[in-house]
């Protein structure tokens, strides 16, 4: 998948602005506060029906307007179509999506129809955060390799929530507690299953990525799925009932999986400097872009904050390398264009977008401003 062409309008500081994208490589320069950021965040929001900055959509709609409004047109180069494709988020919240003349109330319809990876500064929480940050990055590459994900991942959520609300107000009768315990077990093993499959695609891709930018020795992954593997769930929720009673909440699951970064057993996080977390993470989702295209020939589209920074030009040239041999979309801000001078192929097609307050530059000939 692709992005040709982009319109965004009264969205953070852009009144209206018109991008027609390079397929290939497209780079947003400017100084801090132009609105570089800005253009990743509306993509994003086509994505996923939310920013990657804030979770108050009143924050990104633009001071003194009513509304944003965000359209796309999306090639696939796997049917050869255009989709048309718009957003539009009000004050009061509403949010309305099109998709092909049609309208969207599912917000996983924009996730399948755009795979986005997003590198940025919160990307390192990746290594640094806590296992909801791991978990989502999991099951993404879930959602994308598997239809039946979605279906086993929203079952686990709803049985969850009615066990967890059942603990909470202290109404789990014994037959009942079996009967939702018996579902919770059903469920989690298939989420589980589903992870497992994927993160045993993932790691040699990912250390076969990794390989290419750094050496560290010792770096390994390991999948934990919520409970101890040598028992099983339905053992490990009887002996921590009286726990998760006094708790209010269930302890143990599949809402507790993780990725375990670790060095020779010890967390990544404590152990690397910035630049080698930089590259794991960036391998982290290369590594997914690359096993997306290798198992459903579909493209992820890039969004990368600010590359350059932390990376020196060596390791800036190898990833912007590996980055152009998936021969996916990227989009990427920097400072100054100049950094990311010789890196890529002769035949890659770069454009680049001069960005000043919220518009491209007025001495820039490629793309449109209203």
């Amino acid at each position: 998948m692709a992005i040709q062409s982009l319109s965004v309008s009264d969205f953070r500081n852009i009144s209206h602005l018109k991008l027609e994208l390079s397929p290939r490589v497209n780079i947003f320069s400017g100084a801090n506060g132009a609105g570089k950021t800005s253009i990743l965040e509306a993509i994003h929001l086509l994505s996923h029906g939310r920013s990657f900055r804030t979770g108050k959509y009143k924050h990104y709609i633009r001071q003194q307007q009513d509304q944003c409004t965000l359209f796309a047109e999306v090639s696939s180069l796997l049917t050869q179509t255009l989709l048309p494709l718009g957003l539009q988020r009000n004050l009061e919240g509403e949010l309305k999506i099109r998709l092909n003349g049609q309208n969207i109330d599912t917000i996983s319809v924009l996730a399948e129809l755009l795979p986005v990876q997003l590198l940025n500064s919160d990307t390192f929480l990746l290594l640094e955060g806590s296992p909801s940050v791991r978990r989502q990055f999991i099951d993404w590459g879930g959602f994308h390799a598997d239809a039946g994900f979605l279906v086993a991942w929203k079952a686990v959520k709803r049985v969850l929530k009615q066990r967890n609300s059942l603990l909470k107000y202290g109404k789990l009768d014994p037959l009942v507690r079996r009967v939702w315990d018996a579902e919770f077990v059903r469920h989690a093993e298939a989420l589980d299953q589903y992870r497992q499959r994927y993160m045993d695609a993932l790691i040699p891709c990912f250390e076969t990525v990794l390989a290419g930018l750094i050496d560290i020795e010792g770096l390994g992954l390991q999948y934990y799925r919520g409970w101890d593997r040598k028992r099983p769930l339905d053992e490990v929720l009887e002996q921590g009932l009286e726990r998760d009673k006094s708790l209010g909440f269930t302890q143990v699951g599949p809402q507790r999986a993780d990725l375990r970064i670790r060095i020779n057993g010890v967390v990544a996080a404590e152990i690397l400097s910035r630049g080698q977390q930089k590259l794991v993470v960036s391998a982290l989702k290369v590594a997914q872009g690359q096993l997306l295209k290798q198992t459903s020939g579909r493209d992820c589209i890039y969004l990368i904050d600010d590359l350059p920074a932390e990376l020196d030009r060596n390791h800036r040239h190898k990833l912007c390398s590996l980055l152009d041999e998936l021969q996916c979309q990227l989009l990427l801000t920097c400072v100054d264009a100049r950094a990311f001078d010789n890196c890529w192929n002769e035949i890659t097609k770069v454009q680049e977008f001069p960005i000043e307050e919220g518009s491209l530059a007025k001495d820039h000939g490629n793309g449109s401003q209203e």
